[in-house]
């Protein structure tokens, strides 16, 4: 690759006139971010879809049906990768698009805490699958087989996409949909929240009344450590209340 910059990049400044510049771009930079915010607010808003066919996967344990994937959750996320005879780059791979996706998606344990479930669904047989995710270091995500015309009745029997589904006991419910572009910022635990029909589940959001909803930062937790913890640690407590009043105050100290 060449080490050459650019022949139009933008002017080299002095540090007074980067900062300038900076400040200029970060106030569309929040006006970005709040438009984003009340964009979540009317997807958790939107209509839902009553699901009444029954389908079925295969999985690592057996068959599945749509309601096992959730995994006793309340909200599932459900990616559509390409991954079968036909699609470039089988059996070794699968789709490059749906590939790099899978390397974006990050610690499910996060998303688990607020109560949903990620799954990636393909054509590909079982043993096919688990050789791949070993292969790719992608063990895990939930992988499963698609058996039926669950792709065809979403949306992605000829193009990837991700299906998002709420249930009331068993009874389960369509909420979003997004492919195409959409799929690009997907993989944080954020982007995949945003798609549900509870959101992140934060105080600050605008949801509908009697949606679940904490005190914000609370409920982080380190990978491996919320099976231990039955609620927040006092001094994470403290550290996040600090970090807020920062938000308000630029002024404020705070530490990590």
């Amino acid at each position: 690759m060449s080490e050459e910059l650019p022949r139009n990049h933008p002017p080299i400044v002095s540090p007074e006139a980067w900062r300038t510049a900076r400040e200029a771009m970060l106030v569309k930079e929040k006006a970005l971010v709040r438009a984003r915010d009340a964009l979540a607010a009317e997807r958790r808003r939107m209509p839902w879809m009553a699901v009444e066919k029954d389908y079925v996967f295969d999985g690592p344990d057996g068959s599945a049906t749509l309601l096992d994937l959730f995994a006793g959750r309340r909200q599932l996320i459900v990616y559509r990768a390409f991954f079968e005879p036909g699609v470039f780059g089988w059996p070794d791979h699968g789709c490059r698009g749906c590939s790099l996706g899978a390397d974006q998606v990050s610690k499910l344990v996060h998303l688990n805490q607020r109560d949903t479930t990620l799954v990636y669904v393909s054509r590909a047989p079982q043993p096919d699958i688990a050789r791949l995710k070993a292969r790719m270091g992608w063990e895990q995500i939930p992988w499963y087989t698609i058996t039926d015309s669950f792709d065809a009745d979403f949306g992605v029997d000829e193009w990837h996409g991700h299906n998002v589904f709420i249930r009331d006991g068993a009874k389960i419910y369509r909420t979003y949909f997004i492919d195409n572009r959409g799929d690009e910022a997907m993989g944080s635990v954020w982007s995949y929240l945003d798609l549900t029909p509870l959101g992140r589940q934060e105080i600050w959001e605008d949801s509908p009344e009697g949606y679940p909803q904490t005190p914000p930062y609370k409920w982080w937790n380190w990978n491996d450590n919320y099976d231990a913890e039955d609620k927040p640690d006092p001094q994470w407590v403290a550290v996040t209340d600090a970090g807020e009043a920062a938000f308000r105050d630029p002024d404020a100290p705070v530490k990590a």
